[in-house]
């Protein structure tokens, strides 16, 4: 079979199909419309994203159902808002020929009553989210118990997101002989339970492998610091002038931040996830699809309604918790035979979830490196001279060529092509002229070695600071509360890292001399806050600090710090409390024996100082900063260039 007629689809169906210009069934439908149409079964289908599972399970619902009774034949359920319209909108445009048909969507953040009154008129066909169609059900606004045919789309996300008891409590209400049609690109073990439970021998169908990506997706990886992330996307963005994207955030607030700070550096960007308004993702997604905007920032939930085929790259600024998550986010490109690129931003501490991805999606990441600026300005001044290559002329310019020959008459050829093309070129070439490399070297254990690497390669000096949790700072407001004091820009403090009672926190080593004359005897609610320079490099384990400035060192005691460290990271909180104390101890009699006054009153001041902070500051492992801090929010620097 190799056209739509031969599948079995009728008149109507077929004059759609031509209108909206469908030549050969993908594989999926090839597959599933012909079993759909023969016989009333159960079916579960696997393939991903893009391949045509909407016409796969639209095309027979239309066929078989009875337009001509207004009855509720057909139940669609869908995880997201935008999928519900997305589906409501393309069943429409497959069944406009079928005269009397009525679909009608069901779904949060819209006038429930609205929707009812839409039910009433006679809806053959009800496209539904979960959680809508359960309230308009225990309202008895819907009846689906003479339904015929169910259809649980994008399966797997519906069970991510928690709706396994929403879907028991729907598929009760309908009748037990229907049919029930799962469509899924993954088929982790909840799929296969309620395969189980609500279908009765269902034909599975799978196009490609279980979870595996489209060949159409070629996949690479970026390995940066990750407080460079931000950076790395203006460039990688910079070098695909014609890019046309989704950006990937595992939170709302981020998916927020991100879209905004793009906009306010001048790109064309918008957010989409569920903090807006119906409204709002209507108006996102409209400008998007008509390509106003380049550039769509959003979270994984949301992006279960994108379907947009001229998806050109997929940008996971950062990973998914579900592994298999990242098979529908890459999904969004290569759509409809195109090809397309998933990009992945990583640092050190994440490459271990590449592999992963890799085992899962049956393909291999292709390492590559964040441009430079050289490259970038190279990039954007060949699209330029490419786009004013391929511009067709306009007739209406003639009236104005002898005013500009004019003004051009002892221009040379060459100069004036300079002259025409330095108005782009400057602006790429005077923003990264002094660029730094963001590329991160790729240790050996693969990323098991981020913080000797770290050590070794870091122009940052890191700080410990005697507040922490109970202080009430979570690393968001210590991060405020360092800027403001220091007068110091948003990016100059970054891999904020917040304990209980004490906290660590990085600059550029040009600060540090202003950050440590600062904290010199300051006060804060009427108690001293000490901040040193640390040894401690945002690894796993622990880490001390070191006296820098002030001539609070002396020679002989580094080595029995630098020992107690070593055998502190070994040890629980109440042994190193206590070697933290004898420390204090020595250094008290080292004093003495000198005899040298001052330096005894600073160290008394020093003890009273750290019993003021607290005696476990040296307690515990510490987490990496850059990786897991103790703040459960994702944090991320927003450094430029």
């Amino acid at each position: 079979m190799s056209t739509f007629k031969e599948l079995g689809l009728n008149e109507d169906l077929i004059h759609a199909i031509d209108d909206l210009g469908f030549v050969k069934p993908s594989d999926v439908q090839l597959k599933a419309i012909p079993i759909l149409l023969e016989e009333d079964k159960d079916l579960v289908a696997l393939a991903q994203t893009g391949t045509g599972k909407t016409a796969a399970f639209g095309f027979p619902m239309l066929q078989k159902i009875d337009v001509n009774s207004r009855t509720t034949q057909g139940l669609i359920l869908s995880p997201t808002r935008e999928l519900c319209l997305q589906i409501t909108n393309e069943i429409k445009q497959y069944g406009k020929y079928c005269k009397g048909l009525n679909v009608v969507a069901i779904y949060g953040g819209a006038s429930i009553s609205e929707q009812a009154r839409d039910v009433k008129r006679g809806a053959q066909i009800v496209v539904a989210t979960p959680g809508r169609m359960k309230d308009m059900i225990s309202r008895k606004m819907v009846d689906i118990s003479k339904i015929q045919y169910s259809v649980l789309d994008e399966a797997d996300e519906m069970l991510n997101m928690g709706f396994y008891e929403d879907i028991t409590d729907i598929l009760s209400h309908t009748p037990e002989d229907k049919s029930t049609w799962l469509f899924s690109a993954t088929m982790p073990r909840e799929v296969a339970t309620i395969a189980k439970k609500f279908m009765y021998d269902p034909i599975e169908i799978t196009v490609g492998n279980k979870n595996e990506s489209t060949s159409n997706v070629s996949h690479e990886y970026y390995l940066v610091n990750a407080r460079d992330r931000y950076a790395a996307l203006k460039r990688l963005s910079d070098a695909n002038p014609d890019i046309f994207s989704v950006i990937f955030c595992r939170t709302k607030r981020d998916t927020q931040k991100v879209a905004e700070n793009l906009i306010e550096d001048g790109y064309s960007a918008g957010a989409l996830h569920g903090d807006l308004s119906q409204n709002q993702r209507d108006l996102v997604m409209k400008s998007f699809r008509n390509k106003q905007i380049q550039m769509l920032v959003a979270t994984d939930v949301a992006a279960r309604g994108i379907d947009v085929d001229d998806i050109t790259h997929v940008i996971n600024y950062q990973l998914p918790d579900e592994i298999e998550t990242y098979t529908h986010r890459s999904g969004r490109t290569g759509r409809a035979g195109k090809t397309g690129v998933s990009m992945v931003i990583v640092s050190k501490s994440e490459l271990r979830k590449i592999k992963s991805i890799e085992r899962i999606i049956k393909k291999q990441f292709e390492k590559k490196d964040i441009p430079s600026g050289t490259e970038i300005t190279e990039v954007q001044l060949m699209s330029l001279a490419n786009k004013i290559h391929n511009t067709e002329t306009n007739d209406e310019i003639d009236k104005y060529i002898t005013s500009i020959n004019e003004l051009f008459v002892d221009t040379e050829k060459d100069e004036l092509i300079k002259k025409f093309f330095s108005v782009e070129f400057n602006r790429f070439f005077n923003y990264y002229q002094k660029s730094r490399d963001l590329g991160v070297v790729e240790s050996r254990d693969g990323g098991r070695g981020e913080g000797r690497d770290y050590e070794k390669q870091s122009n940052d000096s890191r700080y410990f600071i005697n507040v922490g949790r109970k202080d009430d700072f979570d690393w968001m407001k210590l991060k405020d509360f360092l800027k403001e004091k220091l007068e110091l820009g948003r990016d100059d403090v970054f891999k904020v890292d917040v304990k209980e009672s004490f906290s660590f926190f990085n600059t550029e080593k040009g600060l540090q001399e202003k950050v440590l004359a600062f904290f010199t005897d300051f006060k804060h609610e009427g108690r001293f806050v000490n901040v040193e320079v640390s040894e401690n490099r945002g690894r796993s384990g622990g880490g001390g600090r070191r006296r820098d400035g002030g001539g609070r060192r002396s020679g002989g005691g580094d080595r029995r710090r630098n020992d107690d460290r070593r055998s502190g990271r070994r040890s629980e909180d109440g042994r190193s409390e206590r070697r933290s104390n004898d420390r204090g101890d020595r250094r008290d009699r080292r004093s003495e024996d000198s005899g040298n006054r001052s330096d005894r009153r600073r160290s008394n001041d020093d003890n009273d100082r750290s019993r003021r902070s607290s005696r476990s500051e040296f307690g515990g492992p510490r987490r990496s900063a850059e990786g897991s801090g103790s703040s459960d929010r994702p944090r991320r620097s927003r450094r430029r260039d």
